[in-house]
Order: structure tokens, then C-alpha cells, then sequence
């Protein structure tokens, strides 16, 4: 029958969820009290967990280390080849000096650092995210606004805060698509169906975070009265992402919400700047001040004619991910025009030795006693990862680099992020180890005590998820389940709850301890993780709060929201 877990091995549920949030609480205690490196507070949370799985949950010691381990294997493939290719194929723009001509681009659309946040973290941020996930916005962001004259540790800042309205849709839907997939059997729809109603209620929730975040962003970067003097530019960008996500999520489809939304901000910011323009160009102190001129930029012509040979490498990253998911876009595909499927051949599901159904879950994570699965998808073609490894070797050789030079930059590339890799192996093994051990399960019950505050805490649910892995998808993964059989229980739509658990995962995203780590080394400011997480922690609770109040008002009064 295997090893059963208990979600309550301390007696009472609430004096377990105490218990089992133990790697949680060292995690935090070491990276932003303490100000340890990222990569050893995840060790010393590894460590924790394991104990705490093998003396609380009383868990056989070969599960416990099997599961750290697929936890790993999973880290290295689900997320760290994804992030590594991110940064590489940035590095690659560096390298080859086209980064220059991006960033003549970027400052010739406004000096002002506050329309460039605007551009460059919210909605640049938002097509990188939309396209390939992972932590490649915040990278790649965070280091062009470095590279342009923000403060290093304030870019990733920025880079992390807009990094909340894509979440959800990242990786061309990839975290709904996943929760459709899991919870499909228990809310009785097809897979298909399900996606689209997670999808639809994701976006009936998300636009007014989308709305908020641009203003947020500024305000984080200048203060509240330098907002205000931007206001224009501040609602362009906030309502044209809100209006496409909320237009892309409902009707057309979760695959292109980010990107479609992405392109009407950045298409909504170069439109309005041609007519206005801040009377006072804000610059960093230090930096000497400049009038605006009204009507077109200074730099509007420069955009113009410079904006095919300057964003060429991310055209072709851009085609690139489209050509490989062409199939999960487009229906019905002839399969000789369906290269998703094409890719999707190489694909290699294997169950994990050890592991593979020899945990069982019960009520309430599961109707009756089930084998806990323990399989793993290496999808070495379709993975977002490899297409960013492809689209840099062709962008590569496109902008005149010799294959030494590429070789070279990976090799680069493996030094600076070694750091980081390691954090992020370390923190998927926790999260493996505390949801095969029954502690993530133990935490999610005790917060579904609420009773009808229940929506309110199922975003913090899915903030915790997206904190422990830095993934939606994977918070959607360990809590969806659990998150619509609890709904179910108290009557609750499922389709609200996890929705909810996706929404409520975006906030954790700006302080995963992965991200903050991807997001200090892409500007060469490793070590700096407790900083950060210091600049973010109480923006990542309160927006979280945010979700979950919208969540109770569409639970309550406002239940006509929830797409049937």
C-alpha cells in the first residue's frame, strides 16, 4: 500500500502547520534577518525539511531523500534550463554589441526614468514573461535597466514588482493550462474546458491588479507626487494591459493572453508619447535634469529607424516560441504545419524510482486513498529553455558572432549563474520533500479552516506555492488540487479557488528566493538576496491581500464574476 501520509502529526492541525512551515520560516530568517546568501539559506532550509519529514512526519528515509532528489532533477530541467538560457541568450546580445543598439533604442523612446520603467519592467517584462517564464523577465530586465543607469539593486527591484501581472500567464499559459490538466476529473469538465474557465476567472481578477501595478511601480521608483506628474502615461500602460488581458483570457485564448496584452501596452506607451510628454524629465539624482519638448520625443525618429535592426534577436526569440506552441495556439492544425506536436515526439515521461506511487494521500487532499504519482517530463525539444538556446545560437550567427564567441558567453554564462543554479536545485528539493512529506498539504488544510474568509487566505496558499518554487505552474501543481476539493467542502465555486491559487501565486513571485537570486546575478550583484527580499516582502503581502479580497468579494457579492 506504501507510506500514508499524515497531515496532522503533531495532534492538532495548527500546532502541525507551525511545525511543517519550519523550512519556511528559516528560509526567511536566514535570507532577510540574518542576510545569509541565498544559496546557503536554501541549504539550511534543505536541511530542515529533510528533518522535519523524517522526525515529524515520521517519513522512510528513502522517500524522503527520493523525493529531494526528483526535487532536484526537477529543478534543473523545469526551471533552471529555462532561466540559464534566458540570461545566456541576453549574454549573447551583449557579447556581440546589439545590446547597444537596444538600449540607444530604449533611452531614445523618453530619458525619463519613469516612462522607461514603465516600458522596459512592465511591459517589456510582460512579453518576456508571456513568451518563456521561468525567471527570464526579471534577468533580462533587470539588466537592461542596469545597463541604461538605474541603480543595480533598484532595477531588480523594479524588475520583480512588475513581474506580478504576467505570472499567471507565462509561458504561453503554461500555470493554467497545468491546473486545467490536474483538476479537470474533480470539477467534472474536460481539460480543455477547465483551462478556459481557470482562465476566464484569471481574468476577471488579475486587470485590476494591472491597473494598479504600473502606478505602484512608479511610485516604488519616485515617489507619489513624481507619479502623478505621469499619470497619463501611468493609465496608458495600466488600462491597455488590463483591457487585452481581460479580452485575450475570456475569448481568444490563455496561450497569448501576456503576449497580446505586452504588445497593446508597448504599442499604447509609443502612441501617447508621440502626442505628450512630461513637463520635467526625471532623472536620478546625479543625473542633470532635461526639459521635454511637447508633441515627439527627442529620440522618436531614432525608435523608428532603429527599431527592427535593434530588437532583431528578440524577433527571433519571439518567432521562435511561437513557431514551437504554433500547436497548442492554433486547433486543428494539419500535422504537417503542427511543429508543437513535432516537438513534443522527443518528449521522455519516466516515473521517478523509489517514489512513483509509494506515498499515499486520503481525504481531504484526495476523495479516498490514492498513490501519490511521481513522474517526470524532460520535454528536451518543447521546453522554453531549448528554444531560448536555439533562437541565441541563430540570433547569434544572424548578429556576425563566430561559434567561439557563443561557447565562450555559455561558459561565462555557467559562472555567473552558478550561484543561483544551485539555489534553485535546493529550493525545488524543499518543495518536493515538504509536499511528498504531507507539509505542504498540512499547511493548505490549516488555512482552509477559515471557513468563508476561505478565498481571502487561498491567495496566500498560492503565495506560498510560488514562494517555495518560484513557479506558478509548480504552485498550481502542489496547491490546485487541494485548493478546488477544499472549495468543494465549503461550498465554494472550485473554479474561483483556483483561479484564485493562481492569482494569489503571482505576488510570491517578486520574493522567491530563486528569483531574487536570478535577478542579483543578472546584474552582477550576488549576495545582495536579503536586500532585495527586504524591498519587496511587504509589497508581495500586501498585493497578495489585494487578491484575496477580490477573491472574497467574488465569492460573496460580486459571484456573477465566476464564469460558469
Amino acid at each position: 500500500m506504501g507510506w500514508v501520509q499524515d497531515y496532522q502529526p503533531a495532534g492538532g492541525l495548527w500546532v502541525s502547520a507551525l511545525l511543517a512551515a519550519l523550512p519556511i520560516i528559516v528560509l526567511l530568517v536566514a535570507l532577510g534577518v540574518l542576510r545569509r546568501s541565498a544559496h546557503l539559506s536554501a541549504a539550511l532550509a534543505l536541511v530542515t525539511a529533510l528533518g522535519m519529514a523524517l522526525l515529524l512526519y515520521k517519513m522512510p528515509i528513502g522517500l524522503a531523500f527520493d523525493s529531494a532528489a526528483m526535487g532536484l532533477v526537477f529543478g534543473v530541467w523545469s526551471v533552471a534550463w529555462i532561466a540559464f538560457h534566458a540570461v545566456y541568450f541576453h549574454n549573447v546580445t551583449v557579447a556581440t554589441g546589439r545590446f547597444d543598439s537596444i538600449k540607444a533604442v530604449l533611452a531614445g523612446f523618453s530619458e525619463d526614468r519613469r516612462l522607461q520603467a514603465l516600458l522596459i519592467a512592465f511591459s517589456f517584462g510582460a512579453l518576456l514573461e508571456g513568451i518563456a517564464g521561468g525567471g527570464s523577465p526579471i534577468a533580462i530586465t533587470a539588466a537592461m535597466m542596469a545597463a541604461l543607469g538605474f541603480p543595480p539593486v533598484k532595477a531588480v527591484v523594479l524588475a520583480l514588482l512588475a513581474n506580478t501581472a504576467p505570472v499567471a500567464f507565462g509561458g504561453l499559459g503554461n500555470p493554467l493550462i497545468v491546473l486545467g490538466r490536474l483538476t479537470a476529473p474533480i470539477i467534472g469538465k474536460s481539460p480543455e474546458q477547465a483551462t478556459e474557465l481557470y482562465s476566464a476567472m484569471v481574468g476577471r481578477q488579475l486587470p485590476v491588479l494591472a491597473l494598479i501595478v504600473p502606478a505602484f511601480l512608479v511610485v516604488v521608483l519616485a515617489g507619489w507626487k513624481r507619479m502623478v506628474e505621469v499619470w497619463p502615461a501611468v493609465l496608458t500602460a495600466g488600462l491597455a494591459f488590463a483591457a487585452m488581458q481581460f479580452v485575450a483570457s475570456n475569448f481568444i485564448s490563455a496561450s497569448l493572453v501576456d503576449v497580446l496584452a505586452a504588445l497593446a501596452a508597448m504599442a499604447a506607451l509609443w502612441i501617447l508619447t508621440r502626442f505628450w510628454q512630461p513637463k520635467t524629465v526625471w532623472r536620478f539624482d546625479g543625473e542633470e535634469p532635461v526639459k521635454a519638448h511637447s508633441g515627439q520625443s527627442v529620440g522618436a525618429a531614432k525608435v523608428e529607424r532603429g527599431a527592427l535592426y535593434a530588437w532583431m534577436p528578440y524577433i527571433i526569440l519571439i518567432l521562435a516560441i511561437f513557431l514551437s506552441r504554433i500547436g497548442t495556439i492554433f486547433k486543428n492544425l494539419p500535422t504537417w504545419l503542427d511543429l508543437s506536436k513535432l516537438l513534443h515526439k522527443a518528449d521522455w515521461v519516466f516515473a521517478w524510482p523509489g517514489l512513483h506511487n509509494q506515498v499515499i494521500q486520503h481525504a481531504p487532499i484526495t476523495p479516498k486513498n490514492t498513490p501519490y504519482a511521481a513522474k517526470l517530463t524532460v520535454d528536451f525539444l518543447f521546453s522554453p529553455g531549448t528554444v531560448a538556446l536555439t533562437a541565441a545560437i541563430i540570433a547569434g550567427f544572424a548578429m556576425g558572432a563566430r561559434p567561439g564567441l557563443l561557447v565562450q558567453t555559455y561558459r561565462k554564462t555557467l559562472f555567473q549563474m552558478r550561484w543561483a543554479l544551485a539555489t534553485i536545485f535546493m529550493i525545488l528539493a524543499i518543495a518536493f520533500v515538504m509536499n511528498y512529506s504531507g507539509a505542504t498539504q498540512t499547511l493548505g488544510l490549516a488555512l482552509a479552516t477559515t471557513g468563508v474568509l476561505f478565498p481571502l487566505f487561498s491567495a496566500y496558499i498560492g503565495w506560498l506555492g510560488v514562494f517555495l518554487t518560484g513557479s506558478d505552474a509548480s504552485t498550481n501543481s502542489l496547491f490546485g488540487p487541494m485548493q478546488v476539493i477544499s472549495a468543494q467542502q465549503l461550498h465554494i465555486d472550485p473554479v474561483l479557488a483556483g483561479a484564485t491559487n493562481t492569482s494569489g501565486g503571482v505576488m510570491g513571485k517578486m520574493i522567491s528566493p530563486q528569483n531574487l537570486s536570478i535577478g542579483a546575478t543578472a546584474i552582477g550583484q550576488s549576495g545582495k538576496e536579503g536586500s532585495l527580499l527586504r524591498q519587496t516582502f511587504f509589497w508581495s503581502i500586501a498585493l497578495t491581500a489585494v487578491v484575496g479580497v477580490i477573491s472574497l468579494l467574488q465569492a460573496t457579492i460580486l459571484s456573477f464574476m465566476i464564469p460558469s
